[in-house]
């Protein structure tokens, strides 16, 4: 029997796919032009492309939630109940990305505090770290100092409202428990993106600075050690945000099935 759905009808029913997955594609996309635009700083680069990415992410997955059809029923009825935000995200990991967020803006702003200037690019104020060492004044980099944050606050700044608020329209607006579930948890994913990937990039780069000229000392040590649990949270995280952009409901009904396990 022949197919007689209309294109344009299957096309609507799958409309929020489409654009969280075209989101993503050309967050990639730009990441990799980004990359690889000339550019004396190697780091500078990767810093716009990971924040591009995750503003893709974000804008891709917002753009699906407002393609989403909403359920057409015969009678609407309203629950005396408030539905909270709390209530629509993953009970489990969005605590996890809250802690991972806080992690991003005190590694940022500790970046921001002890950044300085390096006497070769007096132009690039705040992007290396200075010590002493062995009696010499050295400069230890990339650091994330104001040069590479600035970018990283910006996205933050944009993709935080952003999110919370149309996580809010979720929460009070139309559609049944499991729809309004599946875009929140989309657009959880979407922030997780963000954040994410910031976070490794800036583990990634306090590595490479302490560890660059063996210079940093017991204290640069110590702070390598307590770096590895947030890159191994971000490196979780952000597979579980990209699972969850891609197929929330997959996500979420693997989340049911271990519930239903430990009720057994």
């Amino acid at each position: 029997m022949l197919d007689t759905v209309p294109i344009q009808s299957r096309f609507l029913d799958h409309a929020e796919y489409y654009a969280r997955w075209s989101g993503l594609a050309i967050g990639i996309v730009v990441a990799q032009q980004l990359i690889a635009m000339h550019s004396g700083d190697i780091a500078m680069p990767l810093v716009f492309a990971i924040t591009a990415f995750g503003l893709c992410a974000v804008g891709g997955v917002l753009l699906g939630d407002a393609l989403t059809l909403r359920p057409q029923e015969a009678v609407r009825t309203a629950s005396l109940a408030p539905r909270l935000v709390r209530d629509q995200v993953p009970p489990r990991m969005a605590p996890l990305l809250l802690l991972q967020a806080a992690s991003l803006v005190t590694l940022l702003v500790i970046g921001a505090v002890t950044a300085s200037s390096d006497p070769d690019r007096t132009v690039r104020a705040g992007h290396v770290l200075t010590i002493t060492c062995e009696g010499l004044r050295t400069s230890l980099g990339p650091w994330p100092g104001l040069y590479y944050s600035g970018p990283m606050f910006a996205a933050l700044a944009v993709g935080t409202p952003v999110c919370v608020w149309a996580l809010r329209r979720i929460a009070h607006g139309p559609g049944d428990d499991q729809q309004r579930r599946d875009r929140a948890w989309a657009i959880t994913g979407a922030w997780g993106l963000l954040v994410s990937t910031q976070v490794l990039l800036v583990v990634v780069m306090i590595f490479v600075a302490l560890t660059e000229k063996a210079c940093a000392g017991p204290l640069g040590a110590a702070t390598i050690v307590a770096l590895c649990p947030l890159g191994l949270l971000g490196l979780f995280t952000f597979g579980w945000s990209l699972v969850t952009v891609v197929a929330p409901r997959a996500v979420d009904d693997e989340t049911a099935e271990d519930g239903v396990l430990d009720d057994e």
